[in-house]
């Protein structure tokens, strides 16, 4: 089992960055990949990145690829989102989560594990 806890959210304006944090605990952070996620008031959850075990393979939704990164360091088990030209549309609640799939795909529902949430908003 892993527990996940993201912070670094925050009131940014429009263009800035920010990076958010995931922190696991538990055993075994590595044998998770890791999954980034954002809802917005009367949205569903979407799909953001993702990174797999070791943290060579990512992959981005199309509206935030070439301004977003998904990292992780497994030692530090941390996963971050380098967050850069950030867009009023980016205003939601982040969330991570884990899958001990490889091959996870982008849906809710193939992840186990979920964090609580760290609020961003972007002002135009």
């Amino acid at each position: 089992q892993v527990q996940l806890v993201e912070s670094g959210g925050g009131l940014v304006q429009a263009g800035d960055s920010l990076t958010i944090s995931c922190a696991a605990s538990g055993r075994a952070f590595s044998s998770y990949a890791v999954g980034w996620f954002r809802q917005a008031p009367g949205k569903e959850r979407e799909f953001v990145a993702r990174i797999g075990r070791v943290g060579h393979r990512t992959d981005y939704t199309d509206s935030v690829k070439g301004r977003f990164t998904i990292a992780r360091v497994n030692a530090k088990n941390t996963v971050w989102l380098l967050m850069n030209s950030l867009k009023p549309e980016d205003t939601a609640v982040y969330y991570c989560a884990a899958s001990q799939q490889e091959g996870v795909s982008r849906k809710v529902s193939e992840y186990d594990y979920w964090g609580q949430g760290t609020q961003v908003t972007v002002s135009s």
